[in-house]
């Protein structure tokens, strides 16, 4: 059950019973509760969340990666570019950014204490002393400026790993499986930060062991979801005829799609939005008479 977090998750169906009990005793508990889970298992759960939630367990990160893989795919099919600021003004396919966002976002706490490594071993520290990974999720310190020297020649990469290979038999977080760790190091003799981190995005079998995004060949093509947006075009009146007659995508009818969220999120929401309608009413009426 821990490494599961079902406690997590059962702590936050009851805030959520708890928060919306008005709307759900319209249809019942047992109903909220199986549609909570199916959410979980689906990975919709983590959709108009707050980020605490979202990174509150290794299945959420996933399906936040998963999420934002089928929102922004299309940026790829444009060919879509990223400019990374910090690296230089280099640009990178945003295939390239996706898989270095996924292994930022999904191991950050064990990426922080890998820095700290690495900074220890430039300054020449005590191989010996001990990296105590902290509970501050969310809060992200900045990683320790690295020299220009260090950052060309990097450190020892069997020193690295041994390092490594203690931290992640402690770490309480996530961590890249230490086999394909040990595997990426074995074929270099020195690496840098940056490099380990390129790596990382790089290699085939961490991709898939985290289990979130589809293979680099494959990350364009999403029939599953090409599929549900086709089926929801078709919903919206006029809205496909107007696609048909244009070519130009710039032309296409500037329509907000309905947020769709947890099943006990909307009744809630619906019903302030009533309250705020049912007042700007009254004030009409007022201001008509």
């Amino acid at each position: 059950m821990p490494q599961r977090h079902v406690l997590t998750y059962m702590e936050d169906a009851v805030c959520q019973l708890l928060e919306n009990r008005e709307d759900i005793s319209q249809y019942g508990i047992a109903r909220f509760f199986t549609e909570y889970f199916n959410s979980v298992c689906q990975g919709t759960h983590i959709l108009f969340r707050e980020f605490s939630f979202i990174q509150a367990t290794p299945h959420n990160r996933a399906s936040f990666l998963r999420a934002f893989w089928r929102c922004f795919r299309t940026v790829g099919k444009n060919g879509g570019i990223v400019l990374m600021d910090d690296a230089m003004d280099c640009l990178m396919s945003f295939s390239d950014f996706l898989f270095a966002f996924q292994i930022q976002f999904y191991y950050s706490e064990f990426l922080e204490s890998v820095a700290a490594i690495y900074q220890d071993l430039l300054s020449g520290k005590n191989p010996n002393t001990v990296i105590v990974p902290t509970s501050s999720s969310g809060q992200h310190r900045q990683r320790p400026a690295l020299g220009d020297a260090g950052m060309l020649d990097g450190v020892e990469a069997s020193l690295f790993y041994q390092r490594l290979e203690s931290l992640c038999d402690r770490h309480k977080y996530s961590c890249p499986p230490p086999a394909l760790v040990k595997e990426i190091l074995s074929n270099v003799q020195r690496l840098t930060f940056y490099g380990f981190l390129v790596a990382l995005s790089k290699h085939h079998g961490i991709n898939q062991a985290l289990g979130a995004l589809p293979d680099k060949g494959d990350l364009m093509h999403d029939p599953a979801m090409d599929e549900e947006l086709e089926r929801l075009l078709v919903q919206v009146p006029g809205l496909v005829n107007s696609i048909t007659a244009t070519s130009e995508a710039s032309c296409l009818p500037s329509r907000t799609p309905p947020r769709v969220g947890s099943p006990w999120k909307p009744l809630h929401r619906s019903r302030k939005l009533d309250a705020e309608s049912d007042g700007s009413t009254e004030e009409t009426d007022e201001s008509e008479t």
